[in-house]
């Protein structure tokens, strides 16, 4: 199986446009479910990402002892604080569930920072939440640890996953299969596959893509939580266009992947490519657009 390439001529009609009568709405209202007691800045980065990739609203939910970190550093973001002290009790789901329910958000970014106390959570949220979602860290290794065979998510709507390589283990136990085949693998359970590694691949239906841009400066914690927000934050603007569906997250995935390794090159080119931080990543968003958009 040989990948499609992701080129910056095939990228740049994907990209959704800044109408200039247009208001926040029409950029899309993003809840990104994430973060726990010593990893809210998994949860930080990712809000942020989301906004510089362009979101109109972004709300953090997260634990209630919790919020004040993300209020004091992404002041921007709005904030959801649920049942739980250091990380999210399971009673923490049905709270969040109807918030979700009231239709004030479009879609859901789950996993960043959650930590593995939260993986009750993180399942009963797939299950409940009917928002379009992206599934990330330890959302992802509830998943496995459910036995989730495919089909879709739980929720039954469209979804991004995004599993680094030991993630995608446990989803797929034994699989002995290229990186390729892997990627096609989980996007046949009915998902947007991002498989993020060097070269990181993304699968939609039949087809695999893989991304040259970026190296080893992303190589380093927190990358995988600014990708989560930047694929959200795209996803928000193109759905809010053209509606939630498997074709918006395919290309949200394929623009996300694409600018996150091209911040990755322009960080580590203005910094050096072993001082690069995921929040460096995030502030080269615009460069990143810029290169995008030229």
């Amino acid at each position: 199986m040989k990948p499609l390439p992701l080129s910056r001529s095939s990228l740049k009609p994907l990209l959704p446009p800044r109408p200039r009568g247009a208001h926040k709405g029409d950029f899309g209202r993003l809840l990104v479910v994430a973060g726990s007691r010593g990893m809210n800045g998994a949860a930080v980065v990712c809000a942020r990402a989301a906004l510089r990739a362009g979101a109109g609203l972004v709300t953090a939910a997260l634990p209630e002892s919790e919020r004040a970190v993300m209020a004091a550093a992404v002041p921007e973001a709005m904030t959801l604080p649920l049942p739980g002290r250091g990380s999210f009790r399971p009673a923490a789901a049905a709270a969040l569930l109807r918030a979700a329910a009231s239709g004030a958000y479009d879609l859901a970014v789950i996993g960043p920072g959650l930590s593995p106390r939260s993986s009750a959570f993180a399942l009963r949220a797939l299950r409940g939440l009917r928002l379009p979602v992206v599934v990330d860290a330890d959302a992802l290794n509830a998943l496995a640890a459910s036995g989730w065979k495919g089909g879709g998510i739980p929720g039954g709507v469209p979804a991004v996953l995004t599993p680094h390589p030991g993630e995608f283990a446990r989803l797929f136990p034994g699989f002995r299969g290229g990186r390729e085949h892997a990627a096609a693998a989980l996007a046949a359970r009915g998902v947007t596959a991002v498989l993020k590694g060097p070269g990181t691949l993304i699968a939609c239906g039949k087809k695999v893509w893989k991304n040259a841009t970026g190296g080893p400066e992303l190589a380093k914690g927190g990358s995988g939580d600014a990708l989560a927000g930047i694929i959200g934050g795209l996803w928000a603007q193109l759905g809010r266009r053209g509606g939630f569906t498997a074709g918006t997250a395919c290309a949200a995935a394929r623009l996300g992947v694409w600018l996150h390794g091209t911040c990755g090159s322009l960080a580590a080119r203005r910094l050096h490519p072993r001082s690069v931080t995921a929040m460096d990543l995030v502030e080269s968003l615009p460069a990143a657009f810029r290169r995008l958009e030229r």
